[in-house]
């Protein structure tokens, strides 16, 4: 693993320094992964789909093992099917983040065009409703993620707007948490006082909620409760990169979450995507190339883990199966 991780840290420092030469980021390159019992074989080629993309967020698999994203900076989602081709799923999203399905099949998403920021249904094409754009009359600011649960209440993070190079970060009306939206109610602050709230999850079972924390060193795991709040707060498993900032806080790129049958957790965050137990041990990293950003099992098996990120989408196929008892 040492081996491993010391091989992907250059791959971020290259990044980091093409950024601040004005350089072209690294392109996009297949990869090759170490076996991780139960997860993935030794020698399996993590495969670029396509680079060139507008933002690349919220990954979710289709019943016909398909897989569509959100292009948030294109105002589109889009779709990937089995052979690798793209296409527009649709369009005019409200700067669409992070994608969940209802029990009712609904596509519901968290939307970030500044000044109409909300949780809303997106699709299908008709059905189009706002399920909540503010907590305690306040808007939200730029929702990041979110997981619908088998009664159809809403998790969502809420890290903050994204800071402007060069410009002072935005005051928010709202400040870092998680929430839950009830089906049919008001959203309820269940988490607050992470530094940065990002991708969202829950096990199978639902009784524990995940948040990855991009402002920390720690996945955060919650006890869910019978009417959808959270308690018990802890540090389930430990970034295996993180950089100490210039304010001496912590930057972990953890963003995307996602789950296996066997209630495994997958982190995307600095280094690769890591694989952690139901027990937060890390079982091993699968290497990319570039920074991801969000993950999802697709697939008619559900065995084929999607990475998009930095502008590009990659996929891999695993021993492993997705959770099958939701979308994702």
């Amino acid at each position: 693993m040492r081996t491993l991780m010391l091989s992907i840290l250059p791959l971020a420092a290259t990044a980091a320094m093409a950024a601040a030469q004005g350089q072209p980021p690294p392109v996009a390159a297949e990869t090759t992964a170490t076996a991780i019992a139960g997860v993935i074989a030794a020698g399996t080629k993590v495969e670029v789909i396509k680079s060139g993309f507008t933002g690349t967020e919220g990954p979710i698999g289709l019943p016909d093992g398909s897989l569509i994203f959100t292009e948030t900076q294109a105002n589109r989602i889009t779709r990937i099917d089995k052979d690798n081709n793209t296409s527009t799923f649709l369009e005019n999203t409200n700067g669409s983040n992070g994608l969940a399905f209802d029990s009712k099949g609904r596509l519901i998403s968290v939307q970030t065009t500044p000044g109409k920021a909300l949780v809303g249904v997106i699709y299908p094409k008709g059905q189009e409703a706002t399920l909540s754009d503010n907590y305690d009359g306040k808007p939200y600011g730029r929702p990041n993620d979110l997981v619908v649960d088998k009664k159809g209440g809403v998790y969502f993070s809420e890290p903050g707007p994204n800071a402007t190079p060069g410009q002072p970060p935005p005051v928010p009306a709202l400040s870092p948490a998680v929430y839950y939206l009830p089906a049919g109610g008001k959203s309820t602050r269940i988490a607050e006082g992470i530094e940065r709230p990002n991708g969202i999850q829950l096990s199978p079972d639902e009784k524990t909620l995940y948040v990855n924390n991009t402002g920390g060193e720690y996945v955060l795991a919650f006890d869910v409760k019978p009417d959808g709040t959270v308690g018990n707060r802890r540090n389930f498993a430990k970034y295996p990169t993180v950089n100490k900032t210039a304010t001496g806080g912590f930057n972990s790129g953890a963003d995307g979450l996602a789950i296996d049958n066997a209630g495994r957790v997958y982190v995307v965050s600095l280094g690769g995507v890591h694989v952690f137990s139901a027990k937060g041990e890390l079982l091993g990293t699968i290497p990319l190339s570039l920074q991801g950003q969000n993950i999802a099992f697709a697939g008619a098996d559900k065995k084929t883990l999607y990475i998009v990120g930095r502008g590009s989408a990659f996929k891999v196929r695993l021993l492993a199966e997705g959770y099958t008892g939701r979308a994702k």
